[in-house]
């Protein structure tokens, strides 16, 4: 992983937005690494927020469609998704709607939250909109991290 993390490390913008787009998907990916690692090279951190924030915002739409396509029992065969997460995410789609992708940047809900976002057909002008602006407030948290420590 060290490899691959070093390889995109080399591609400076270009792999800061692979990075996100991975992390952004169904796939286990750490970009906020990745993140601090440009910031700490001397890289514009507002291009990296930009570059972070629209290839992470694009993997949470990539799940969104996955959602659209799939089927709920697909996504726990083939994606390591518990049913109960599933039913969870769900419920806070009922009481919040789409400005739930607001949080979608959070670790162990984020892909669940695009994928049933996607499932229960929300509006996804608004999930675009509020997944957009919670994965950018996270990404210049991130992004100027090392000036703050």
């Amino acid at each position: 992983m060290d490899a691959f993390i070093q390889f995109l490390l080399s591609y400076g913008y270009a792999g800061m937005m692979i990075a996100a787009f991975m992390a952004g998907t169904v796939f286990p990916f750490n970009s906020e690494l990745v993140m601090l690692g440009l910031a700490t090279t001397g890289l514009d951190p507002w291009k990296l927020i930009l570059w972070g924030t629209i290839g992470n915002t694009a993997g949470g739409m990539f799940n969104y469609a996955l959602g659209l396509l799939g089927k709920a029992q697909w996504f726990v065969d083939y994606c390591n998704i518990k049913q109960e997460k599933l039913d969870r995410v769900q419920r806070w789609i009922q009481k919040f709607g789409p400005w739930i992708a607001s949080i979608s940047f959070l670790p162990a809900f984020g892909s669940v939250i695009c994928v049933c976002l996607g499932m229960m057909r929300a509006n996804a002008w608004l999930t675009l909109f509020a997944m957009t602006l919670g994965k950018g407030l996270r990404y210049i948290i991130f992004a100027f991290a090392p000036e703050w420590f």
